[in-house]
């Protein structure tokens, strides 16, 4: 399901979609434990987040498409 859209919450500090806090894919909901990694290209903010279930997603945050993953890692 890479490439699809998501819903994420995110925590909103100095600047808004911070960083995700959870996400659903699909009927199922996903708490994020840790965000591993965070990085920038000039059109998105991916974000490498372990989840409750103990997988390794990545999501992408784009003005333009919203929240989408992007690739996933079975722990």
């Amino acid at each position: 399901m890479t490439g699809g859209v998501c819903q994420v919450e995110c925590h909103a500090g100095y600047k808004a979609d911070e960083r995700p806090v959870r996400f659903r894919l699909g009927d199922h909901a996903y708490e994020v434990r840790e965000v591993k990694d965070q990085w920038y290209d000039p059109d998105a903010t991916y974000c490498k987040v372990k989840a409750d279930d103990g997988n390794l997603y990545i999501l992408r945050h784009s003005l333009g498409d919203g929240w989408t993953l992007q690739a996933f890692r079975r722990a």
